[in-house]
């Protein structure tokens, strides 16, 4: 029963599952808190339930590192850091360079470095994290999986943009998307519910939380996503405008006496349902102020349904068709009443709700057998399509 460890690394955070294959039974997960801080804590919830945490030696990726293996082995999660049968690491920007999950070799980190551009916040703490375990582990595969490489199936006239053609030609200006990992997933798990072979199905698959993308999912590949050079563009977001008319981006630079980058980082950080609501990123505080009637949350509330139900609806046209609408992510998954205004805008094309599947908080049918379109809620696992990704490059 092969061993592999899941990383999700942010430029602040550690996220991990240990996963035994192929079972993928999960037998410990957690995440670093702060990392590299003074202030960084590791958490650790084995299969039984109990929680360890520790503060000490954490003030650097390697110590980091070192005690999160240790820690693994004290809990009987592990027998050795050497059991583990390989670790799969999430990486977020792999260009047009990564079209698939990638065993991590000198120039291949070099190459996850060099990218770090098109992700500044993201590539160079996941660089910096697979060093780290390398170091630890020099015997242990590794295996990078790329958020963009199942958006590398877009054909060229969905990932390129209207501009000269030399901008993509020399500095790789186009359209790549984000949350790939999450979107392979829950499109393999709808197939498995829905009782079809994955090939044979039109998907839209909806990953929605603080940051959200919409994908069309044809014969099983990417055909379109709602990211694009980086994952500001698409759906209204927690804090991400998503899609903005870039003239306007220039004009309020000029009328607020701000830099061109400085305004990008207010369409990142400070716009989204926090610039509209005024209150909070978080769609439970914003949820709340609607159920209690705050004009402001209600109004971001229907933004954000309407701009997923112009992707469901520029997605179906593509694909000539929809067989099912699958959400995921923190929002999609727990959100009850936004799932319901997006289905109840698109009660014309014969999808039929199930009531008591309303307020669904896992996997399961938001609609009746009887649905023209079916729609599902899939829980997320990107953790596991990391393992499953690991025992496949690792078994060649």
């Amino acid at each position: 029963m092969p061993k592999v460890l899941a990383v999700n690394a942010g430029s602040s955070t550690l996220k991990f599952q240990v996963i035994a294959m192929p079972e993928e039974t999960l037998l410990a997960s957690g995440g670093i808190d702060r990392a590299s801080s003074p202030d960084a804590v590791l958490t650790i919830k084995d299969a039984q339930g109990q929680t360890h945490e520790s503060r000490a030696h954490l003030e650097n990726i390697d110590h980091a590192v070192d005690t999160l293996l240790t820690t693994l082995v004290a809990q009987g999660v592990l027998t050795s850091p050497d059991e583990l049968a390989g670790i799969g690491h999430r990486v977020v920007a792999g260009g047009e360079k990564f079209a698939a999950p990638t065993l991590v070799t000198p120039q291949v980190l070099k190459d996850i470095a060099a990218l770090a551009e098109y992700a500044p916040l993201h590539n160079p703490s996941e660089a910096a994290y697979i060093e780290a375990f390398a170091r630890r582990l020099p015997q242990t595969p590794a295996v990078a999986v790329f958020d963009t490489a199942f958006h590398q199936t877009m054909p060229r006239v969905n990932y390129l943009y209207s501009i000269p053609m030399t901008y993509y030609r020399q500095f790789g200006a186009r359209r790549y998307g984000a949350h790939g990992t999450s979107h392979a997933y829950v499109a393999h798990e709808a197939a498995k519910l829905l009782h079809r072979d994955l090939a044979s199905l039109r998907l839209v698959t909806l990953h929605l939380g603080n940051g959200a993308s919409a994908a069309a999912i044809q014969r099983g590949a990417s055909l379109d996503t709602s990211m694009g050079f980086t994952p500001l563009a698409g759906l209204t977001m927690g804090t991400r405008s998503g899609n903005i008319d870039v003239s306007l981006v220039a004009y309020l630079a000029n009328k607020t006496h701000q830099s061109f980058a400085d305004m990008v980082q207010i369409l990142n950080d400070k716009s989204g349902m926090l610039g509209l609501t005024g209150l909070s990123s978080d769609f439970r505080d914003i949820d709340a102020a609607a159920q209690a009637g705050n004009e402001r949350a209600i109004l971001g509330e229907k933004v954000f349904i309407n701009r997923v139900v112009k992707y469901i609806g520029a997605y179906t046209a593509e694909m000539g068709g929809l067989d099912a609408i699958v959400f995921t992510g923190g929002v999609g998954e727990h959100r009850g009443s936004l799932r319901h205004g997006v289905l109840q805008q698109l009660a014309y094309m014969g999808i039929v709700e199930d009531p008591a599947q309303v307020n669904a908080q896992a996997t399961a049918f938001l609609t009746t057998p009887a649905s023209a379109v079916q729609a599902l809620v899939v829980t997320t696992n990107e953790e596991v399509m990391i393992a499953r990704s690991v025992m496949q490059v690792t078994a060649h």
